[in-house]
């Protein structure tokens, strides 16, 4: 039976501008990084706050993504934050544009997208607070 997500992959096109993005701008702490000879290629697991994962790849050459969002496969990557206010200050004023946020007319939630270095649409919503 399925428990939850475990970790989502990103491929990016410049891993050091990527690896800043996520450790510094966003704040993941990072796990474990490898440098894959036989591939070229970087591998980088951050761990958010909950347990799960982000795998971060370099791979010479990969294309870039088609569009944004509406690309088949994964539309999005959502965070989720207590307080979207204090999250969208935080990013803001690291540089990271931000769309305005929005309120999901079915959950009255509050969200917000943004981007990564590579254009992967990201986004911060306003989950309910756990007890």
């Amino acid at each position: 039976m399925l428990r939850g997500i475990h970790h989502v992959a990103v491929i990016c096109g410049d891993y050091a501008v990527s690896k800043a993005f996520y450790v510094e701008t966003l704040g993941l702490q990072v796990l474990s990084e490898h440098f894959r000879a036989d591939r070229h290629s970087w591998k980088l697991d951050l761990a958010l706050p909950d347990g799960s994962q982000i795998e971060l790849f370099s791979f010479p050459g990969a294309p870039p993504r088609p569009s944004w969002p509406e690309a088949q496969g994964l539309r999005h990557l959502a965070f989720a934050v207590d307080d979207i206010d204090a999250a969208c200050a935080r990013l803001t004023a690291q540089g990271v544009a931000l769309e305005p946020a929005r309120v999901d007319p079915y959950t009255g939630r509050r969200f917000v997208f943004f981007a990564d270095p590579d254009g992967l649409p990201l986004e911060l919503y306003e989950a309910p607070t756990v007890a």
